[in-house]
């Protein structure tokens, strides 16, 4: 995995959004889609908000996924198998970088057909521990027609990233504002933050 995390790593450095193709094996994509849905079909993914515990506001012209938080707790060997690659890359990140991350949180992601997230930071105004933001896609065969790429709103451009399969995005939590454009057809991620205390 140490080139899979190099290229993260590397092509931040270069555009302040890291970008690799395989950062989640086809094997574990699929079985964590596979969690996914099965909570999607038991209705356990909850409508998400904007704000954090102290202040959370549910606006859906705002944003209009559902999400499920992930955590060991659960004794899901696929989702411990996900934590793993995370404690990995997470050592490996603060190995040859510095960055001093102590915890992350992550949680699964769903966008229906027709849901977006509007332009927004992913770091509180009252909680700077979000350092870094990662997305870990879950889409197989995903088509440019399709819709709902993650754009990133740069100083001087935009850049439209497709959700595919296996494919992590890596950005500073405080500094690029984003958004998710309107999909198509459901759209499946892991989303989280690599947090200091």
């Amino acid at each position: 995995m140490q080139n899979t995390f190099n290229t993260l790593i590397d092509s931040f450095i270069d555009n302040k959004v890291g970008i690799t193709e395989n950062f989640l094996s086809v094997a574990l994509a699929a079985q964590l889609k596979e969690n996914l849905y099965g909570l999607y079909q038991d209705k356990l993914l909850l409508s998400a908000g904007t704000g954090n515990e102290t202040i959370v506001s549910h606006d859906q012209l705002v944003r209009s996924d559902k999400i499920y938080w992930l955590d060991r707790k659960h004794d899901n060997i696929h989702e411990n198998s996900f934590f793993d690659l995370m404690d990995s890359f997470v050592s490996y990140l603060n190995s040859t970088c510095y960055t001093g991350i102590t915890d992350y949180e992550f949680h699964y992601t769903l966008y229906e057909e027709g849901s977006f997230y509007k332009k927004h930071l992913d770091q509180f105004k009252n909680n700077d521990s979000r350092q870094y933001s990662m997305i870990i896609y879950l889409n197989a065969g995903w088509q440019e027609n399709d819709g709902g790429e993650l754009c990133i709103h740069h100083s001087d451009s935009l850049q439209k990233i497709s959700p595919d399969n296996g494919k992590s995005v890596f950005f500073k939590s405080s500094e690029l504002v984003h958004e998710v454009l309107i999909t198509h057809k459901p759209r499946l991620s892991i989303t989280g933050w690599l947090k200091i205390n």
